[in-house]
């Protein structure tokens, strides 16, 4: 096994731009809303494009090496997340997503849960999650009624590296000017509740079913540890998925899970992954996918990279704790 990358699979968006040829050379015409770059999806699947599985869609790589890919502990017949990067030129819909039980017995899929890292903040870069404090349901409801729920939203403005977790249920939206970096669940079900009259379907019957006015969005702050040669920031973790930020201005050295995949999104910089049987480059805007049996792996330069994967929770517990327990 090897570190995995995938071909960009791109989505002409009316709210998108061009704002991804900041690092990238490769989008088609358009207005670019979505990359979707570890896919597994009926909507998209990613396709591997480097390596000797060049060519492969990752389901049929996943049915071809199995636990050596994504791990023990991971159900091959559905994989479990999906990693994109947003440009959003304009505002995009306030909307909700559906937690398991609601989307699986409506959709026929998972809900989803997401978190978002700020790539890049332009001017007037904003985001909503949540609703202003005190806002009821029937509030929200007649708010929708009459357009005006914009008056109830928790506008907020953001910065390049601010993260925000966005748990299903909770009210959000991605406002103009900014690129995110989202991981997610392995899920496109979206309800639309507002689109600036945009034209565009709205699903409120559906939204106000699984909205929760009881969550509240707030920044991610994080653990912090600092390591000989890189930082590293716990920003959050659930049954879901976790992330991690590896801020690296010299290499660090770990090994690959047996029990679970991991992908590496680079959100600056550029650097090198060497492990066994080779070296691989990863830079800006770029994802790699890390084998669960790929080995120990060493990755250097001057580079900032997104750590996601599902995670054992009491395992992750434990090891942040070593940090800082003493015996």
């Amino acid at each position: 096994m090897y570190p995995i990358k995938f071909e960009n699979i791109y989505f002409d968006k009316i709210w998108g731009g061009r704002d991804l040829e900041l690092f990238r050379d490769n989008l088609p015409k358009g207005s670019i809303g979505e990359s979707w770059d570890v896919a597994c999806h009926s909507h998209g699947t990613s396709v591997v494009k480097n390596g000797k599985f060049k060519g492969k869609k990752l389901d049929e790589l996943i049915e071809l090496t199995g636990s050596k890919l994504i791990g023990t502990k991971i159900v091959k017949e559905t994989f479990p997340l999906l990693i994109k990067l947003i440009n959003a030129k304009d505002k995009l819909s306030v909307q909700v997503h559906p937690e398991d039980r609601y989307a699986m017995e409506t959709e026929g899929e998972m809900g989803k849960t997401e978190v978002w890292y700020v790539v890049e903040a332009f001017q007037g870069a904003n985001l909503v999650v949540g609703t202003k404090e005190g806002c009821t349901k029937e509030q929200f409801k007649k708010a929708i009624e009459d357009g005006k729920l914009e008056m109830y939203m928790n506008k907020i403005p953001v910065k390049k590296g601010d993260v925000y977790f966005v748990k299903s249920g909770l009210i959000h939206a991605i406002g103009e000017g900014v690129i995110i970096a989202e991981i997610q669940q392995n899920s496109d079900t979206t309800y639309r509740v507002y689109d600036y009259n945009r034209g565009r379907e709205l699903h409120v019957e559906k939204a106000l079913d699984v909205v929760n006015l009881n969550l509240k969005g707030t920044r991610s702050m994080g653990i912090k540890v600092e390591m000989n040669g890189y930082n590293k920031i716990y920003y959050c973790a659930c049954d879901k998925f976790s992330l991690e930020l590896y801020d690296v201005n010299e290499s660090f050295s770990e090994n690959s899970d047996n029990e679970r995949f991991y992908v590496f999104t680079c959100v600056e910089g550029k650097g090198k992954i060497k492990y066994d049987n080779g070296t691989e480059s990863i830079e800006k805007g770029e994802s790699i996918l890390i084998p669960a049996f790929l080995g120990e792996y060493m990755i250097e330069g001057n580079v900032k990279l997104l750590k996601s994967y599902v995670p054992d929770i009491e395992k992750l517990k434990n090891q942040i704790f070593e940090y800082v327990v003493k015996n």
